[in-house]
């Protein structure tokens, strides 16, 4: 199988970049094609073989990273599988092309692959880095019910079939609506505990718009993606486990901000999961509803 991989920047991370590079590099196997993605910033000095693309102003994280697929064919159809990684991270082994080739050849139902993130210093894995409810053993590997964006490996066959990256999320919930969509269409997803990506510990609210965009694209994933009935469950649902957290005023203030927005604006097409993918969903252990 033929690997690529796509990486965005915003240039400000360049020591960062090149470590990353240079793991991709070292990979066991074929060569895996490398995209580096300046998102409205310029690309750092990248190793000779790396392909740059510019763009002239940012369009989030999936609209940088359908640019990436894009750079690969419609699709990605130039290569069998995508690698995703974010700029800061770090491949800690070099067999993870391989083993993700291995991974997609044995399982024809494969679509996506989310790896193991865990903090380069103290090993530690955090919880809202295993996709799954019961996220206390991160080195348990199973099938999952989402990804996680910036360390994962797709099929390229899934994007052909169900298309890329929602670009109007900008940031937040991307890959919960590749990955509900995706699991309509049939394929299944991976979390893989022994594909490993050294980043830093960090907390997802160090971003400005983080509580704004948290809220509304989690209207907007329930209106595009799941039947009518479950809509008011689910985001009932979150909105109480949003308060049983207790943010602070300002925060809560742009979350219920947020909400309305996901109500009041276009969210894009609305293409309802079947039933059949809702039970799918149950019995992998994450009802869409919670």
């Amino acid at each position: 199988m033929k690997v690529g991989a796509v990486v965005i920047t915003m240039g400000n991370r360049p020591e960062e970049l090149r470590a990353l590079l240079d793991s991709v590099a070292k990979q066991d196997g074929d060569r895996v094609e490398v995209v580096v993605v300046g998102n409205g910033a310029p690309v750092p000095e990248v190793p000779d073989g790396v392909r740059t693309v510019e763009l002239p102003e940012n369009l989030g994280i999936p609209g940088g990273r359908n640019v990436g697929i894009e750079a690969f064919g419609p699709g990605g159809s130039d290569v069998d599988v995508l690698l995703f990684l974010d700029d800061d991270g770090l491949l800690a082994r070099t067999d993870t092309a391989e083993l993700c080739r291995e991974a997609f050849a044995a399982d024809d139902e494969l679509g996506i692959i989310s790896f193991r993130i865990a903090d380069p210093d103290t090993g530690e894995t955090q919880r809202r880095h295993v996709p799954r409810l019961r996220a206390s053993d991160p080195m348990r590997s199973s099938r999952v019910t989402t990804f996680l964006g910036g360390a994962n490996a797709v099929r390229t066959r899934v994007l052909t079939q169900v298309g890329g990256l929602p670009d109007a999320f900008f940031y937040a919930h991307e890959e919960t609506d590749l990955a509900w969509r995706a699991l309509d269409a049939g394929w299944m997803i991976d979390y893989r505990s022994d594909m490993v990506l050294n980043h830093p510990t960090t907390a997802p609210s160090r971003h400005a718009v983080y509580h704004r965009m948290v809220a509304r694209n989690r209207v907007w994933l329930a209106r595009r993606n799941l039947p009518a009935l479950l809509v008011p469950v689910y985001l009932g649902v979150w909105m109480a486990l949003t308060l049983l957290r207790r943010p602070s005023r300002p925060a809560l203030k742009a979350w219920f901000g947020g909400f309305r927005e996901g109500w009041a604006t276009p969210c894009g097409p609305r293409r309802p999961m079947r039933w059949r993918t809702v039970w799918r969903l149950t019995r992998l252990g994450r009802p869409p509803v919670i």
